[in-house]
């Protein structure tokens, strides 16, 4: 195929390349939710005391794996704003920065995460059957979660990489092969079909955990010996401090949205963890089923960032602007839809993960619909939010994207479900009207602040200037240069 402007990042349609980035990142989001739903249903068959478990689990893993994340996002900008640029060893260099300075940070987090795990899950208030029967689980699935956390991050650190760059296709490629891996070993070491152990959510964890892995080892060798992304070199992965600083300086503020938002998801769970097991296993199915929905609005915004970051690169901010109200004003419309459809058949979306045959699961399935039912309102907002926090970040605007984040969880939802749930007495409703109310003020808020136009500066000017290894070829994203009949 022939390399085309109007398929460029940077020149030409912005509707081709928005899309050609955006709708890989939805399934590589659909694949990671996958991981999720897979443990969710298995274990949801298991029993409910194992799906509580993993209620509890969940939010205190991303709350230390969170930390080492926001360096990713940092090292995707990077990234992003030099390929924009046309310096294709810059790029190579921050990426093999990132990759050796992520990974020092996510051994340390693992290690650490382990030796509190324990400690962690004692801080959280809860019922004597909750206590007894929920919480001895959670410890184990996050034990080897943690243990496993530097297998994992190798991935993470390659789709973010690879998405600065201007591939999401191969990182999507690369999420199938793990997540068939995670599909086909859940329910053989959760049940302990044939020669398998039945290890219940140990079994869940050590599946993950594996698959992962896989993807580690296949994205490490894509950036180092297939040479499909930035220009990536052995000797890249020697710490410069220079670029670390950099690094730290654009991941900070990201790692600190990424930790709120995770300490704001455990402090909700301990909240959560108050009321019986029904509603926790309720909360728990529902955020799971409503990731699925942040799908379409992840991608875009992830899309958005790298869109806002090689336009801002190549010092077009005019484009770069045009480009975030094509994803907004998209991101509302396909959420209202979605929003439609789970507002009125949230019955047999719920009913698929969770059965009617006893009393406790009865109480799981309706207090879920109207988890999901409440939401809905939200979903419009959501889109709107994801795709303005990616212009943010894509910007180099850690700071206003953290900013934003803080406001939809610190000052919206949590004192929201809070209020509603213990001071006003509304109870499981409370706790569903609450968690709604975040992102519709989050979206107002930073919606507000676009406005004014005051993101659009590239972070990389004095470097960007004279790359020393002059321009590379096209805009540097071969994916979204092709011709194609779309």
């Amino acid at each position: 195929m022939q390399t085309g402007e109007a398929d460029s990042i940077t020149e030409g349609s912005l509707v081709r390349p928005l899309f050609r980035l955006a709708w890989p990142i939805v399934v590589i989001q659909l694949l990671q939710v996958t991981y999720n739903v897979a443990d969710t249903l298995w274990l949801g068959r298991y029993n409910v005391d194992a799906l509580g478990a993993l209620s509890l689990a969940f939010p205190l893993v991303f709350l230390l794996i969170s930390v080492a994340g926001g360096f990713t996002t940092a090292g995707s900008i990077l990234v992003a704003q030099y390929t924009g640029a046309k310096s294709e060893g810059r790029a190579g260099h921050v990426a093999g920065q990132t990759v050796s300075f992520v990974s020092m940070l996510a051994v340390v987090l693992g290690v650490f995460g382990y030796l509190v795990t324990r400690d962690l899950l004692a801080l959280l208030p809860s019922q004597a059957d909750t206590a007894a029967q929920v919480i001895p689980l959670a410890a184990v699935y996050m034990e080897v979660i943690f243990l496993g956390v530097p297998f994992m991050f190798g991935f993470f650190v390659f789709s973010s990489l690879m998405r600065g760059y201007g591939d999401t296709r191969t990182p999507m490629r690369v999420m199938f092969v793990t997540v068939v891996v995670n599909v086909v070993l859940d329910p053989l070491l959760i049940f302990g079909v044939g020669p398998f152990p039945e290890w219940g959510v140990f079994g869940a964890a050590i599946a993950t955990i594996f698959s992962r892995g896989i993807g580690t080892v296949i994205g490490l060798w894509v950036l180092f010996v297939a040479e499909s992304g930035p220009n990536v070199l052995v000797a890249d992965l020697r710490p410069e401090l220079s670029v670390i600083e950099k690094i730290v300086r654009l991941g900070v503020p990201s790692a600190a949205e990424q930790s709120a938002s995770a300490l704001a998801m455990v402090t909700l769970t301990a909240m959560v963890a108050a009321f019986a097991p029904p509603v926790v296993a309720a909360y728990g199915l529902g955020n799971r089923l409503i990731s699925l929905v942040f799908l379409p609005a992840m991608g875009l915004g992830r899309a958005t960032n790298t869109m806002v970051g090689q336009n801002l690169g190549a010092r077009k901010t005019d484009r770069a602007e045009r480009a975030v109200h094509l994803a907004a004003g998209t991101g509302a419309g396909v959420m209202l839809c979605v929003a439609v459809v789970a507002a009125l058949f949230p019955d047999p979306i719920v009913g698929v993960f969770v059965g009617t045959d006893t009393p406790e699961a009865a109480e799981t399935l309706r207090l879920g619909v109207e988890y999901v039912r409440i939401r809905s309102v939200e979903f419009a907002f959501i889109g709107v939010l994801q795709v303005l926090l990616g212009a943010y970040r894509g910007a180099g605007n850690t700071k206003t994207a953290m900013m934003f984040s803080m406001v939809a969880l610190w000052i919206g939802r949590v004192p929201a479900v809070y209020y509603l749930a213990f001071v006003s007495g509304m109870g499981a409703s409370g706790i569903w009207i609450g968690m709604a109310l975040g992102n519709i003020l989050g979206a107002i808020a930073a919606g507000a602040w676009f406005l004014r136009g005051t993101w659009k500066e590239a972070v990389i000017d004095e470097d960007a200037e004279g790359p020393p290894d002059g321009p590379s070829p096209g805009t540097g994203s071969p994916e979204v240069d092709a011709t194609s009949e779309d």
